[in-house]
Formats: C-alpha cells, sequence, structure tokens
C-alpha cells in the first residue's frame, strides 16, 4: 500500500530487530501499558513474524522505516487492527490518519466488512484520529487490562463497518 511518501509493507525477518527495539523501548510503548517496553528479543520477533494469525507490517516514510501496522482476523468478516508511529519526529504530523485510511481502505477490498480498533483510554490522540475516520460504536471495557507492572487500564473499542 502506498501513497507517497508513505508505504506500508509486510514485515519481514530482516525488519525483526527495528521491531524489537521499538518494541523494547518503553517512550514508544508507554501508550499500550508498557512504560519500559515489552522485554522481547529478536530471535522471538522473528518468529512472531511467522505467525499466520496476525499480519503485521512496516511504515516507511521516503524508505525509512517510521512505524508499524497489523491486523487479525477475530471474526469470519472483521479484522482487529493495530498502528503505531514509533519515531517520535513523525508523530502528530497526520500520517496516522493517512495510514490508517489506506490500511482500511485495503481491508475493506479484501473479505472484512468490520475493523476494530481499541485504544487506552487516556490516549486522547488516537481517539479523535478513530472518531474522524468514522470508527463508531465507542464501548468503554472499564479496568480491562493490566499491565505487567500491575497498573489496571481502562480502553476504548471502536467499530468501523463497510458502506
Amino acid at each position: 500500500m502506498r501513497q507517497d511518501p508513505l508505504l506500508i509493507r509486510s514485515a519481514l525477518s530482516k525488519d525483526a530487530a527495528q521491531l524489537a527495539a521499538w518494541w523494547n523501548d518503553g517512550a514508544v510503548m508507554a501508550h499500550a501499558g508498557f512504560p519500559n517496553g515489552i522485554g522481547t528479543d529478536v530471535d522471538t520477533v522473528q518468529k512472531q513474524l511467522f505467525n499466520t494469525d496476525t499480519h503485521r507490517f512496516i511504515v516507511e516514510f521516503e524508505g525509512i522505516p517510521i512505524g508499524e501496522m497489523c491486523y487479525r482476523k477475530t471474526a469470519p468478516a472483521t479484522a482487529e487492527i493495530g498502528i503505531k508511529i514509533c519515531s517520535p519526529a513523525y508523530q502528530n504530523r497526520g500520517l496516522g490518519k493517512t495510514l490508517l485510511r489506506l490500511f482500511i481502505d485495503a481491508l475493506f477490498k479484501q473479505v472484512f466488512s468490520c475493523i476494530e480498533v481499541s485504544t487506552m483510554l487516556s490516549n486522547h490522540r488516537a481517539q479523535h484520529v478513530y472518531e474522524q475516520l468514522g470508527f463508531g460504536q465507542k464501548t468503554l471495557v472499564k479496568n480491562g487490562w493490566t499491565a505487567p507492572d500491575g497498573t489496571v487500564y481502562s480502553y476504548l473499542e471502536y467499530k468501523l463497518y463497510r458502506t
């Protein structure tokens, strides 16, 4: 999927080191409840890339990896998605919204008629983007996730239907 200067491409084994670096960076992962990162290694990430349940993608800006996206099928016509712009220099520039549009359009052209996404209750930036893109059926899940450090988080679940 491409909209210059952005490219969303399938993650490859060679991307495992970059993904591990992002996932181990507390600044990148704090929004997801991992302020110290997730503590993984390159070998583990490489194995995860071969998991056919989750489809992982690398986001590039002018050929530079800046983040990741993923989806997994949760029901016959439903996909749950995720996105992270991992490089701070590329955050708050509207890229996430553009990337999500590309990704959603591609998923709707496949077999999916519903896309789900969730975000921490404290992530107002993501909520704003999802709502701008038309996600609705917002559900608050109170105290629905406990981080490894014991912190309990509430989060919002959103749904978007193909029209």
